[in-house]
């Protein structure tokens, strides 16, 4: 417990840090807000010298900084500046989509990713160059290509998956983020295999693993039990670190997929300045980036018990 508050207080410590650089960038940025929301119309000075007055953009720089984090501390993640909606309610509209596409996503990087890597490991010959080479393949392949080829084999030429929308309800939600959780876990998919393959080969090797084998002991429980289990450490924090990274590079799949989710919004936030959704975003980015390699951490003692009890025999 004592190390699980730690490391919360270290996060809220890396929230406002990462906040101030996001405000930052977005107030050093070229072009202002006023701009975007006259639309290119042509303007006097006077309304413009209104709108800036209207919402605080005369302000210094680190006094609209403390409006916003006193704002955020109380539960309000403030207004959006060119639709005037709530930022909660527009981001929680749109996080749904995310959410799904992100974890579809995680779900093909452990499935496919362990699972080849462990085949690989086990099953030397065509099947393991295959694997090598398509890692190889996912390494190289910038996801925005891989988005590309899936929506040009799958979506126009064999018509099997839409290729723009998320879907409503369950099922056709899962049928429409398909083609865009696939080019999403492409890479981690890749990483996760190789890293999977190398860790089940070491541990292959292992003296546990050639005395357990020596004992008489049945070659598919020294795999499960004494081999995959014992090589997962390495392999849980690659996943993890995957998995963190998906909601960032979520926005590059979202735009070519045209998907209503927050990475989207992000990008047109961005190009507008409107700094409230721009920092609510951000703020749910890093905060899911640092629960998720926390339970990562956790997870260690989990899969293997001597992590913890290293840590208590150090202790006393």
């Amino acid at each position: 417990m004592t190390y699980v508050l730690k490391r919360l207080g270290a996060l809220v410590a890396v929230l406002v840090v990462s906040s101030f650089i996001v405000f930052s960038g977005m107030y050093l940025a070229p072009g202002s807000p006023e701009q975007f929301l006259v639309q290119g119309r042509t303007v006097s000075p006077e309304v413009l010298a209104a709108i800036r007055a209207q919402y605080g953009l005369d302000d210094p720089f680190l006094l609209r900084y403390w409006h916003w984090l006193v704002d955020v501390l109380q539960g309000d993640l403030g207004r959006s500046l060119l639709t005037q909606q709530d930022v909660s309610t527009l981001v929680a509209s749109r996080i749904p989509t995310t959410l799904y596409l992100a974890a579809f996503a995680a779900l093909l990087i452990i499935v496919f990713g362990v699972g080849l890597g462990v085949l690989a490991a086990t099953r030397s010959g065509v099947f393991e160059k295959l694997v090598v080479f398509g890692s190889n393949l996912g390494f190289a392949v910038p996801t925005f290509f891989a988005a590309l080829v899936l929506m040009f084999l799958f979506g126009s030429n064999l018509g099997w998956f839409p290729v723009a929308g998320s879907g409503e309800g369950f099922l056709d939600r899962l049928w429409h983020l398909t083609l865009p959780a696939i080019a999403l876990a492409f890479p981690g998919i890749a990483v996760v295999a190789r890293i999977t393959r190398t860790a089940v080969r070491e541990e292959q090797g292992s003296e546990h693993v050639v005395m357990a084998i020596a004992r008489g002991v049945p070659k598919r429980l020294v795999l499960w039990r004494h081999t995959i289990r014992n090589s997962m450490l390495p392999v849980s924090t690659v996943i993890g670190t995957q998995i963190a990274g998906l909601l960032a590079s979520a926005f590059v799949i979202e735009y070519a997929f045209t998907l209503d989710g927050i990475g989207s919004l992000l990008v047109n936030s961005v190009q507008k300045k409107d700094f409230a959704v721009v920092q609510a975003i951000a703020l749910i980015m890093v905060l899911a980036f640092g629960l998720i390699n926390l339970i990562v951490d956790l997870l260690y003692s989990v899969i293997d018990p001597r992590v913890r009890l290293s840590k208590g025999a150090s202790a006393r």
